[in-house]
């Protein structure tokens, strides 16, 4: 597996977020104005075959780095790709000075996101018809 990281939304992240949240999930909005200022992980499984992928960007409310956007492709979950791609970002927000990292998890995948450190908070809300809640992980140095 290997990792790229691009400003603006790639081909390929826009591709992998247009099978899981629209196709598979039902999602409407998935493309926004963050995509313009956020980071865009690419895990690739092989030279050619994207597997997953995510955004990352200084959110100023949170004063901190928030999470968006985290897809995996059926095909590859379960096989780790998941936790490599949040160990590339969890390194790539330390190099940038960040100290945490906040997300707004999908409540089914929240135990995804527990096994690798975050802690929820805040109420469940209601985001297209799925109930999502916030998580946060305090960041140590490597």
């Amino acid at each position: 597996m290997k990792i790229t990281v691009s400003r603006g939304l790639p081909e390929a992240a826009r591709q992998i977020r247009q099978k899981v949240f629209v196709e598979e999930q039902g999602f409407c909005d998935e493309i926004d104005g963050t995509d313009d200022r956020a980071e865009h992980f690419v895990v690739w499984w092989a030279e050619d075959l994207p597997a997953a992928t995510c955004r990352v960007f200084w959110d100023e409310g949170i004063e901190g780095y928030m999470l968006g956007r985290f897809a995996v492709l059926p095909k590859y979950r379960g096989q780790s790709v998941g936790a490599f791609l949040m160990g590339e970002v969890e390194k790539h927000v330390r190099e940038e000075g960040g100290k945490s990292i906040t997300l707004h998890a999908q409540c089914p995948v929240s135990g995804f996101y527990r096994k690798l450190g975050f802690t929820e908070y805040g109420e469940v809300e209601d985001v297209q018809g799925c109930p999502h809640v916030w998580m946060r992980k305090e960041l140590v140095s490597a």
